[in-house]
């Protein structure tokens, strides 16, 4: 159990900032090093090359070398690039030494290997052999924090100030001359691990204020509709982290099933939440959660595929964009390139006006191209073209909420593109009164009454048939829907989850006026 740190600070002159040295974490009780080295022991240091601070030119790193060399002669430095990373060389003193300390000044440049990476190997290289981590500045930004090094030291920097409080503390000394002789205090910080367990659901309260203390106002819910989204028999399993003491909960993971395709014989899993209190972050709790949670939907049979965000019901469809989360997820095997379908592509969601959206659309409908809301007479052709046109873009749970308009006889909520009597679109309206699609997509109804919604547009590919381009159908179907809806008593009209960030809408002219929400997907 893990309840603080320990920091020494060397005495500094002319009030300027005093370097500190503060021991993350020691699981392998190696500090101070006196506890470990015999006569003759080996330690290699590992320094990368680094743009030398001095003005001399020299490798910023020798004063440390030289520090720890006055208190056990036998230190080995030896320097490593990003470029070459762990070498034979390299290997060779790992073999012979008995600990091994390594530097990591910063982290990568674009393009670079991680020094953390790099770590990573040397400490495998060493087997069981004693690997103390040197950071030089915020553990946080070279992704530290969550590692799996046992011992880690943190610096504010690499002057040789620092580096000599650094090897005060390996040593368990004072840090300066003239210092009251203040010895390393093994204080033990957060659990690395924290048992997830599963939710039952019944206290939705301390969830609730969880998920708004965590996300953007846009995010926010109300306790209703985000229980509503919860509690789903079946398609949901959701962990939280307590702490030990109180039973508070101070973590929270939301995973779903969904099918993917009409045989309802595969499925994926949605890794659609992971949120932490603020004073626990960085201490081990989202990946705790992360790690669980993976495990859990991995072994579900049927489950082929994985995704950040849900479909449906719709919590978020993958990571609010801007959020530091995205690299932390990337550090985890997720693609966040933006180069196509599960890569991480933009996706926002639109408030249209509909005083803004001229009467009639942006183009007279061409000749034998048709848009109406669904009959009866249309259900089997409107499955048969969903199941077909969702598989080819592989637009999972589509298929549901279409089958599921239909079998409750709401056939008029689905609006249809035909072009002569074949569907070349369709797409889904809902005013936030419905069941259904009001509450999978609680979005809507958060902004106002007289917000209707509009989703699952799907548009045929174009081919030899289809002579109408689709810039001109969708702008034809949106024309539609707005009708209906107006009908009904809307006023404004939302649309979800539209790939490719801002491009597209934006071009058809004043009527869409408002990007509400960003998200980064990942399928």
């Amino acid at each position: 159990m893990i309840s603080g740190q320990s920091v020494v600070t060397s005495g500094n002159r002319g009030g300027s900032r005093q370097p500190q040295a503060t021991v993350i974490r020691d699981y392998q009780a190696c500090i101070p090093l006196t506890r470990i080295l015999g006569e003759g022991d080996i330690v290699l240091l590992l320094t990368p090359v680094v743009t030398p601070h001095e003005q001399n030119g020299s490798d910023p790193f020798e004063p440390f070398g030289r520090a720890l060399a006055t208190r056990h002669p036998w230190i080995r430095h030896v320097p490593y690039t990003a470029q070459n990373g762990i070498t034979s060389t390299h290997v060779g003193f790992i073999k012979r030494a008995k600990s091994v300390i390594f530097i990591i000044s910063g982290p990568p440049y674009a393009g670079q290997t991680s020094q953390v990476e790099i770590a990573e190997i040397s400490r495998t290289v060493g087997d069981e052999k004693p690997h103390i981590i040197v950071a030089c500045g915020n553990i946080h930004d070279s992704g530290l924090v969550e590692s799996s090094f046992p011992t880690i030291v943190q610096l504010s920097g690499y002057s040789s100030t620092d580096l000599r409080a650094a090897a005060a503390v390996l040593f368990g000394e004072s840090a300066g001359a003239g210092t009251s002789g203040v010895k390393v205090q093994e204080l033990i910080m957060a659990p690395k691990y924290w048992p997830p367990e599963e939710w039952d659901g019944l206290d939705v309260t301390p969830v609730y204020d969880l998920w708004n203390h965590c996300l953007p106002d846009q995010f926010h819910l109300e306790r209703f509709p985000l229980q509503n989204l919860l509690q789903r028999d079946g398609y949901a399993m959701h962990f939280v982290v307590r702490l030990p003491e109180t039973r508070e909960i101070i973590g929270f993971c939301a995973t779903y099933t969904t099918f993917v395709d009409k045989a309802g014989e595969r499925l994926i899993g949605s890794l659609a939440m992971i949120i932490v209190k603020s004073p626990y972050r960085r201490r081990g709790v989202g990946r705790s959660l992360y790690e669980h949670a993976l495990g859990r939907l991995k072994r579900i049979r049927g489950v082929d595929r994985l995704k950040l965000g849900t479909t449906y019901p719709r919590l978020l469809s993958g990571i609010p964009a801007g959020f530091s989360s995205e690299e932390w997820f990337q550090r985890r095997g997720w693609p966040m390139d933006r180069l196509g379908p599960g890569r991480g592509q933009y996706i926002c969601d639109w408030l249209l006006k509909i005083e803004d959206w001229p009467d009639g659309g942006f183009s007279t409908v061409p000749p034998g191209l048709v848009f109406r809301q669904a009959t009866f007479d249309d259900f089997q052709a409107i499955l048969d073209f969903i199941e077909k046109e969702t598989t080819r873009k592989d637009y999972t749970g589509w298929y549901d909420q279409y089958m599921n308009l239909a079998h409750d006889g709401r056939m008029n909520d689905i609006i249809l593109g035909l072009e002569r009597s074949r569907i070349v679109a369709a797409a889904l309206v809902y005013t936030p009164h419905d069941g259904g699609l009001a509450l999978d997509i609680p979005w809507a109804r958060t902004i106002g009454p007289d917000v209707g919604g509009v989703t699952c547009i799907c548009i045929a590919d174009e081919n030899g048939t289809m002579t109408s381009s689709k810039d001109t159908i969708m702008i034809r179907l949106l024309d539609a829907c707005i009708t209906v809806l107006r009908d009904l008593g809307m006023q404004r009209i939302y649309l979800d989850a539209i790939k490719g960030g801002d491009e597209g809408f934006q071009s058809m002219g004043p009527g869409l006026s408002q990007q509400l929400n960003s998200d980064t997907a990942d399928g």
